[in-house]
């Protein structure tokens, strides 16, 4: 079972700043850092698979996990002194050993055998396979992408010039992955012809956007950190109820990826939505519009099925074989055992809803309780509550999550 402690340490990355010893223009946050770093991940990854290699896209995913749960325990260790004790092997197992031991009663309450798999992931050799390359890669194009914007205001400090150099030097030892090269090569391009690498930097701005922008509220979310929590947990609950490969999958991304047409539209409260009949639709349309228009240019032809699969009716349970030329959205609240196979390629879209409606549920009750509030916050509260309350999926009791922060 999720406990109310692992859910506490996901969104404490939503507090944890990064850069803050340099002037920024924005606070930078880990929380939306490690979003940035998946969504490249996922880039590096399907070039990859267009290439011809063979990836296994649950360790990907779960080293994801695991690296951005073992970054939220060591948050008081500043990125250069934490790099260089993770190069050395005796100091590197001891930290490990003891983010193991905070971890372990979380991630075995979750699952024994995910815990088993995080210990092994963080005591064994990091160089070990192509995701943890593709995740490294990942790591320090989400950090060059930051490293830009600090850069400009920072030119004046002492040692400025290192840092740039450090992380130039780390992405050039990746170039062995093709969209690595690729990215590298296309960066200073028109906007048009950017590719993959325009794709990386739209997507940054997602970070850009504050979650509940006209309500004051501790912490501060961005919907690009929004969009990791609802993968996270999405996928948590994908194991917890026995999800087939390709479903934990897709649950995983599509979280991700759910909300990605607001990097054009903005992040519209429901409120707004669903203040005048049809608007939500229409607004709807104008993201699929601007979708193909200024996101799908951007990606291979080959990927634009998987991620419309990702951002179009996202909170509908929906399947999708490969010889259909189109989803099937299925209207039951939850997908049948005959549906739960690869081959049927399903999405749990009203999990993916639960975790996004809680998501925001523990951004109101987080605020709330250290004092910061409003008759929205309280409103919305109350609301979501009482939709979620002793509701279960799959026999998975999503109602006790909203209990825990009741």
């Amino acid at each position: 079972m999720i406990s109310r402690s692992l859910i506490e340490k996901i969104f404490a990355a939503a507090s944890i700043e990064r850069w803050n010893d340099h002037p920024r223009p924005v606070q930078f946050t880990e929380l939306a850092k490690q979003a940035h770093k998946m969504i490249i991940a996922y880039v590096i990854a399907r070039h990859e698979e267009d290439r011809g290699k063979s990836l296994h896209w649950q360790s990907l995913i779960e080293g994801g996990i695991f690296e951005f749960l073992h970054r939220v325990i060591l948050t008081d260790i500043k990125p250069p002194v934490f790099h260089k004790l993770m190069a050395h092997k005796k100091e590197r197992d001891k930290l490990n050993l003891w983010v193991v031991e905070r971890l372990q009663n979380d991630l075995e309450a979750l699952s024994p055998a995910l815990f088993n798999r995080f210990s092994h992931y963080l005591l064994t050799d990091p160089d070990s396979n192509r995701e943890r390359k593709i995740l490294r890669a990942a790591h320090y194009l989400a950090t060059k992408w930051e490293f830009d914007y600090i850069y400009e205001w920072s030119r004046p400090l002492y040692g400025i010039d290192a840092t740039k150099d450090e992380i130039n030097r780390q992405i050039e030892e990746h170039r062995e992955l093709g969209a690595v090269q690729t990215m590298l090569m296309n960066r200073e391009l028109p906007d048009t012809e950017k590719g993959i690498y325009g794709f990386i930097a739209l997507v940054g701005q997602l970070r850009f956007q504050k979650r509940w922008a006209q309500t004051p509220r501790i912490p501060e979310t961005s919907v690009l950190g929004h969009l990791l929590i609802v993968a996270i947990l999405s996928y948590f609950i994908a194991l917890e109820i026995g999800a087939c490969p390709r479903r934990s999958y897709n649950d995983f991304f599509g979280g991700l990826f759910h909300d990605l047409p607001e990097v054009l539209t903005r992040d519209i409260i429901s409120p707004v939505k669903n203040s005048v009949e049809g608007l939500d639709d229409l607004i709807k349309e104008y993201e699929r519009q601007a979708m193909e228009e200024k996101v799908y240019p951007l990606i291979p032809f080959e990927w634009r099925r998987e991620i419309r699969y990702f951002t179009e009716d996202e909170f509908l349970n929906r399947i999708w074989p490969a010889d259909n030329s189109s989803p099937q959205i299925l209207q039951s609240e939850e997908i049948e055992e005959t549906l739960n196979n690869d081959e049927q390629n399903p999405i749990d879209g009203r999990v993916i809803e639960a975790c996004d409606k809680f998501s925001a549920f523990v951004e109101a009750s987080l605020s709330m309780r250290t004092g910061i509030t409003s008759p929205a916050l309280d409103e919305a509260k109350r609301k979501l509550y009482a939709r979620y309350a002793n509701k279960k999926l799959y026999g998975f009791p999503v109602g006790m999550l909203f209990d825990f922060f009741w």
